[in-house]
């Protein structure tokens, strides 16, 4: 975005006249009633589940009636018969979904795993929960629902379903339940089966459970604790009134290690923060706006991190770089991982989205190692990690997670918490900070700049864009150099990456169309300029722009 663009709250306290008004938003969770032949009040999964907010008749209690009741008849359909990992995040609105939740769980006679003490649970934990359980089993196997709209504003709720495989559902499965909760918004709901809460509560089929000392004591599987607490390493934590508040304290506790949680404010209006660039309350731990009170923090650590409200994202703040590019940090992981796990499969491959920066693959390329490029979502991961195909898999919107220490699978779903214990024993290891780490790594590989803009597209033709045949791209050059390669598909899988990406020796862009407003997603990367950058990004609205006129 260009400076024009940022808002002069941007990294500042936010005014108190902008707050939520979370009485006012529970209200409207429970009076208003989607009309489904409006598609903005239709149940619509994205890459990361259902949202939206109550306000706008997108996110209500007909919604999570309906997508829970879908969800049961989908377990049945598919055989799963286990139990059910079910965790919120603070968002107001989580709680009052995961009320809704249980209403209809419990009259379905579902096994189901809450929180024993009311409390809040992290995306990856209940990913880590259903691979635990599901260890060894091949029938009885289980399955999860994330209530969280991941780093949204406080006006916003989510609803996400994971599969026996611990990931993000795939399309196949997501459209199915879409589908069928569509369905029964339009027959008022007949055909939902729900108790009242307090019955609900106590149906022999909900069943308080510890999801903080399980996960906690595996830890040191995933990230050497050890290593953080033998070097003294000084660790800033912000959980940015997220899931993962009350899990850090444990984890301290058992691995004695130097750790500060800067912040465990858990506030509905998310008070606390600062805006991010357009004004508005985000909890983006990869974002400068939203960061500046940790980044203000970086000489008071060795390193520090933060977590998005669901801690499936990563923030990581050095003294030495401040804020780290999210692409600049999955880099040095993967150099610092790859020299430091050594029980893990010379076989194993590394994987990245399509929109992340291409310093990934020169890192990889260095390291003899293999590359495996799939499309946005994190879904694409799961499997390879599963397996131990993939030791890695990180996406360019700060999230990532990896094997445990022995090579076995810890989650199919990003773990936030995970890479900031990395960056803390990156610190301890190597002696230096994950920036400098970063640096050396990529000191003979060239310099990324590297950028994602938007640019205006109708309904009509993000629809065209996201189904475009690559052989109608006519441009020959990028920004001077020669077009090598043309995509609609990711090399990693050959999936449909839901837009185009063209490719010279010195650069790319990416171009897919946005999912909840009228514009498309341009991400451009240069290894030679900043200048360069920019005219990859003219070049790419003026190929884009053409493609519209041309179909």
């Amino acid at each position: 975005m260009s400076e024009a663009t940022v808002n002069s709250l941007a990294g500042k306290p936010v005014p108190r006249s902008l707050l939520a008004n979370i009485p006012r938003l529970m209200t409207a969770y429970f009076a208003f009633k989607p009309d489904p032949a409006i598609a903005t009040q239709r149940v619509a999964f994205g890459t990361s589940g259902h949202r939206g907010s109550a306000f706008a008749a997108a996110f209500n209690e007909a919604h999570i009636l309906a997508i829970t009741q879908a969800v049961c008849l989908y377990r049945r359909k598919a055989g799963i018969t286990g139990p059910l990992f079910l965790g919120m995040d603070t968002h107001a609105l989580s709680e009052a979904a995961l009320t809704s939740a249980i209403e209809v769980l419990a009259a379905n006679g579902v096994e189901t795993m809450i929180d024993e003490h009311g409390g809040y649970t992290p995306t990856p934990v209940i990913s880590h929960a259903i691979l635990t359980y599901n260890r060894g089993r091949t029938e009885g196997l289980a399955d999860g629902i994330v209530i969280s709209p991941s780093h949204n504003p406080p006006d916003e709720g989510g609803f996400k379903y994971n599969p026996t495989n611990g990931g993000p559902a795939d399309v196949d499965v997501t459209g199915w339940i879409g589908k069928a909760a569509n369905d029964f918004l339009a027959a008022n709901l007949e055909g939902v089966l729900r108790l009242p809460y307090a019955r609900a509560r106590k149906a022999a089929c909900i069943h308080p459970y510890d999801y903080i000392t399980p996960y906690v004591s595996d830890l040191a599987q995933v990230v050497d604790m050890e290593a953080i607490r033998s070097a003294s390493v000084r660790v800033g934590i912000d959980p940015l009134g997220g899931a993962a508040v009350r899990y850090w304290e444990p984890a301290i506790e058992r691995y004695k290690i130097d750790a500060t949680v800067v912040n465990d404010v858990v506030d509905p209006t998310f008070s606390f923060m600062t805006a991010d660039w357009d004004g508005k309350i985000r909890m983006d731990c990869s974002s400068p706006y939203a960061m500046a009170p940790l980044i203000a923090m970086r000489d008071t650590f060795d390193v520090a991190f933060a977590n998005d409200t669901d801690a499936d994202r990563h923030g990581i703040v050095t003294p030495s770089g401040g804020l780290m590019n999210p692409n600049a940090f999955l880099a040095a992981s993967i150099a610092y991982l790859c020299a430091n796990r050594p029980d893990w499969s010379p076989e194993s491959a590394f994987g990245k989205t399509i929109v992340s920066s291409g310093m990934i693959d020169r890192v990889v390329a260095k390291l003899g190692r293999k590359l495996v490029e799939v499309p946005v979502g994190f879904k694409w991961f799961s499997k390879g990690l599963v397996d131990g195909s993939l030791a890695f898999g990180g996406e360019e919107s700060a999230g990532a997670s990896f094997l445990r220490r022995d090579g076995s699978v810890w989650t199919t779903d990003k773990d936030g918490l995970i890479m900031g214990l990395l960056a803390a024993e990156m610190t301890a290891r190597t002696g230096k900070d994950p920036s400098q780490v970063y640096a050396e790594a990529t000191a003979d590989l060239g310099q990324s700049f590297y950028a994602r803009i938007d640019a205006p597209a109708s309904v009509e033709q993000k629809a065209r864009l996201a189904k475009l045949d690559p052989s109608l791209i006519d441009a020959e050059e990028l920004a001077g150099e020669p077009v090598v390669a043309r995509l609609a598909r990711a090399p990693g899988n050959d999936e449909p990456i839901g837009g185009i990406k063209v490719v010279a020796s010195n650069g790319w862009f990416a171009a897919r169309p946005s999912g909840t407003e009228e514009v498309y997603k341009i991400y451009a990367e240069s290894f030679r300029s900043a200048e360069h950058l920019k005219q990859i990004q003219s070049d790419a609205q003026a190929v884009v722009s053409r493609l519209f006129e041309a179909t």
